[in-house]
């Protein structure tokens, strides 16, 4: 397939793994592989792939008796679409954005502080029944 053509049919990834922390590899592994398949920088894909664990993490430590994470991963044309949803139940996440500061961050936990560094848009999507859904994006560098 031509690879500007390519490039311009988004490409979905869906994993589903037990809400376990040896399962949090996988997930990395899949986010690495469609953000290697945008071309993303080394350092990005890193990226990527720490925001991943962190937020698979997070769903285990705070999740309640979810049974499973889903990933969902979507190759965008210019960027990386992550969704980590749990249908654990519990509440809000911490609400910390970039301007936290790192005694803030400590307090409510450097998960969320370390996710929004890391990625261009963090948001979350709470359903008190369904469980959150946690939306990261990360967009290529400029001449990618």
């Amino acid at each position: 397939m031509n690879p500007a053509v390519e490039r311009a049919v988004p490409e979905l990834v869906e994993l589903r793994v037990p809400c376990r922390p040896e399962w949090v590899a996988l997930a990395r592994l899949a986010a690495a592989t469609v953000a290697n398949r945008l071309s993303f920088s080394l350092e990005d894909i890193e990226d990527v792939k720490l925001a991943v664990a962190e937020a698979c993490t997070a769903v285990i430590q705070h999740s309640g008796h979810g049974e499973f994470i889903d990933l969902t991963c979507e190759a965008l044309s210019d960027a990386l679409r992550v969704r980590v949803h749990d249908s654990g139940r519990h509440g809000s996440p911490a609400d910390g954005g970039p301007a936290m500061t790192f005694d803030e961050a400590r307090v409510a936990g450097l998960g969320i502080f370390l996710i929004r560094t890391l990625m261009d848009e963090v948001s979350y999507d709470v359903h008190p029944q369904l469980g959150t859904d946690l939306l990261m994006i990360k967009r290529l560098a400029p001449g990618s």
